[in-house]
């Protein structure tokens, strides 16, 4: 945390909120990523912007919105107790965070690996574009 004070050191002051520098698009995906692996639904879906939309490639869509992206991911953390992943390669371009995952502890008991395009705007995951 930012403080202030005057040369005698006798007064000490908070730096204003708009001095506190917002996550960057690598801090908001691994952000996402260990409520992910705490399959905790309402952490993870904080994330994500209201209007999110998840995307398989090139750009058939699965599902838009928080709330709906919540719903989901309650349901399937609850069917997959020991569900891990694993970023295996990750690349950043701009608000792009582009992450090779190997998804284990999958309900078929199959692991998965998948190439995951994040794009952030304003602090907040706005689109997710799998590449299976």
């Amino acid at each position: 945390m930012l403080a202030f004070g005057s040369a005698q050191g006798q007064t000490t002051t908070q730096a204003p909120a708009a001095a506190v520098k917002a996550e960057t698009p690598v801090q908001v995906v691994e952000r996402q990523l260990k409520a992910y692996n705490a399959r905790d639904a309402a952490a993870f879906a904080a994330t994500y912007a209201d209007n999110v939309e998840l995307l398989d490639f090139p750009a058939q869509l699965q599902l838009t919105g928080r709330a709906k992206l919540q719903a989901a991911y309650t349901q399937f953390f609850a069917s997959a107790p020991k569900l891990r992943c694993e970023i295996l390669h990750r690349s950043v371009f701009g608000n792009r965070v582009i992450d090779h995952e190997r998804v284990t502890g999958m309900p078929d008991g199959k692991p998965l690996e998948a190439m995951a395009v994040y794009e952030v705007e304003n602090g907040l995951i706005r689109r997710v574009t799998f590449i299976k």
